[in-house]
């Protein structure tokens, strides 16, 4: 399940752009690998994040794994639907599971993302 509307960074965040905001969550293939989430900390609104750098984590049953910021912005949003129910991630990850709303930095934020077809294959190994 790779939605073709998104672009998606080599650490398993997906970025749905609407104009200058970028909506952030990880992918389905991430929820998948880390399986049953029960913990998700992310950043403030307010932070700024740096495309690459870690911005909170995701605890599962089997690890706890960081999140990457596949842009740089300005946190102006974050889903604290999830601070009581983490698990949405695994059960809509593309959906009612993002993690944070940014307003992008960069004058082309996606140009290191991958589009869909690239992400597909990037996971299929």
């Amino acid at each position: 399940m790779i939605p073709e509307d998104l672009f998606y960074s080599e650490e398993h965040e997906w970025v749905r752009l609407d104009a200058d905001i970028a909506t952030i969550g990880i992918t389905d293939f991430a929820q998948d690998q880390l399986g049953d989430i029960v913990y998700v900390e992310l950043p403030a609104v307010g932070d700024r994040v740096d495309s690459g750098s870690v911005i909170g984590e995701l605890e599962s049953t089997k690890s706890v794994s960081d999140i990457y910021s596949p842009l740089t912005g300005e946190v102006v949003a974050r889903n604290d639907a999830l601070d009581g129910s983490a698990e949405v991630i695994n059960s809509d990850p593309y959906g009612e599971g993002w993690l944070i709303k940014v307003r992008a930095l960069d004058d082309d934020p996606t140009a290191s993302l991958l589009e869909a077809e690239a992400y597909a294959a990037l996971t299929a190994d």
